[in-house]
């Protein structure tokens, strides 16, 4: 037969898109020609496909070889399209049986070894795989990202010979095997810090909410410390999450967390709107992709370029973000969880007891004018945090653990999907008329408290959430006046 069909996945973001690779052998002048929309990695396959036919002893067939990557219009970039294009060359030739191709997806780059070295992407395309019920193959370094699936039908192939033993039935390839995880490295713990009550129980505001919260104060009262310990307190990872977290690091560059724990990134404010959002000439993820399912800590904030922190605002609401290219348009989930330091000047101690600030009011106003008004609204709570002594530093009792109020937290997250299938931060202005009511005499308060604050729409449903994050916490059912008391009191930037 000198036709053959092999299917394989692109990648685009996050999503693994079905390519069907279509071979044809013909009479003619002997050549390899690959049609597809392919970009350089993919032309340059039929180099390496050749040597690597050649180098594991098999008939690479003098004839014209034309390779159809399907849809033409989807753009194919990278090296991942080796082992289906050797496969379906060797299954026209009529060097393996290729009835039982139907049944199986290959990734793989191949070495002129014939070896299989890893892609990008694997666990993408082994999802998409597990989809169509089809059996997913790729090379043993990407196996143990692809049998996160969970599946029995990932297998791993060390070279191009181990494939066509397959396929003919002679040695079955192995599973692919979750590799064992390193030694869970536990958050730092939430009782080091000492005194700062006010500002670890808006700490605990947010992550039983799923709440964005800054903090600002001096230089040297603790924001780096608390912010680091958010991830010790919030719920634990399920393993649907931990399977969205794994499949961006899976299309990027970057180092993984350890499995079921969720990430913390804290890009430097040097960090351009790109390394933030993502991007590049071929689009890959960026810091909030990365903190998505986790958290994603700024410290600094009004260090930051204005234009780079006006990219957080449609991920803040939407969840996700999306890269428009010329060839494509890319989606990534940003589903992260904002925490924020900043101080409160240029110097940083504006409103310290020891009146050490000498910055001007027009000096403080354009600082603090570097963060925008609708960036500052999406931010649930601002929470000041005061320098403490040394001296009531060292006799302040040591603070609950982490455990101790991860379970507090656990039982508020729980009251919320009970009652709405997800957190308070993810409740949409339909949502909040039904599930955050409040009798008519604290509507009129908190009315009157809104137009005194001067608040948006969007910073009075912020209010709403919080207050209901609040309710729960307090296993109560319905908000009451005490709930909207504090709510507004974390409200403290919109009044500066």
């Amino acid at each position: 037969m000198s036709l053959a069909v092999v299917y394989t996945r692109a990648l685009v973001g996050v999503e693994a898109p079905q390519v069907t690779v279509e071979v044809h052998l013909s009479n003619g002048l002997p050549g390899l020609a690959i049609v597809g929309l392919p970009e350089t990695a993919v032309k340059e396959s039929k180099d390496r496909v050749r040597s690597a036919l050649l180098n594991s002893h098999l008939e690479f067939p003098a004839r014209r070889i034309t390779v159809n990557l399907a849809p033409a219009d989807l753009p194919k970039e990278g090296g991942r399209y080796d082992l289906p294009i050797a496969l379906g060359i060797l299954a026209a030739s009529g060097q393996i049986p290729s009835e039982k191709l139907a049944g199986y997806e290959f990734v793989g780059e191949l070495a002129l070894s014939g070896e299989v070295r890893p892609v990008k992407g694997a666990l993408p395309a082994a999802l998409a795989c597990q989809t169509a019920q089809r059996v997913f193959i790729t090379g043993p370094d990407n196996g143990g990202e692809a049998a996160l699936t969970g599946e029995q039908s990932c297998l791993t192939s060390a070279n191009l010979l181990r494939a066509c033993a397959h396929l003919h039935g002679r040695e079955p390839l192995p599973q692919a095997q979750v590799p064992d995880a390193p030694p869970a490295i536990p958050p730092p713990e939430l009782a080091d810090v000492r005194g700062q009550e006010q500002a670890k129980r808006a700490l605990e505001i947010a992550a039983s909410g799923g709440h964005n919260l800054l903090m600002y104060g001096p230089p040297g009262t603790g924001k780096t410390m608390l912010a680091s310990r958010l991830p010790g307190i919030l719920p634990p990872i399920q393993t649907r999450e931990a399977m969205a977290v794994a499949a961006v690091y899976s299309v990027s560059d970057s180092t993984p967390p350890p499995w079921l724990q969720r990430p913390f990134r804290a890009p430097h404010h040097s960090a351009s709107a790109p390394a933030l959002v993502g991007g590049g000439g071929s689009p890959r993820p960026g810091e909030i992709s990365l903190a998505h399912g986790g958290v994603l800590f700024l410290d600094e904030l009004p260090e930051f370029q204005r234009q780079v922190l006006e990219v957080l605002r449609e991920p803040l609401e939407s969840g996700e973000i999306r890269i428009s290219r010329a060839k494509a348009q890319t989606r990534y989930p940003a589903r992260f969880q904002l925490i924020a330091a900043m101080n409160p000047c240029p110097c940083g101690y504006f409103g310290d007891n020891d009146s050490r600030c000498r910055c001007t009011p027009d000096q403080i106003r354009r600082y603090r004018g570097k963060i925008s008004g609708p960036l500052l609204d999406r931010i649930d709570l601002h929470v000041p945090v005061t320098a403490v002594p040394p001296t009531e530093l060292n006799r302040a009792p040591a603070g609950e653990s982490s455990a101790q109020v991860q379970t507090r937290v656990e039982r508020a997250r729980r009251c919320a999907l009970k009652r709405q299938g997800k957190s308070n931060s993810e409740l949409e202005a339909k949502d909040i008329e039904t599930i955050c009511q409040l009798n008519p005499t604290d509507e009129e308060y908190l009315a009157a408290a809104v137009n005194k604050l001067g608040l948006s729409t969007r910073a009075y449903h912020r209010v709403l959430k919080v207050a209901r994050t609040l309710a729960d916490m307090g296993q109560s059912e319905g908000i009451s006046r005490q709930h909207l008391a504090e709510a507004l009191s974390y409200r403290g930037l919109d009044r500066v």
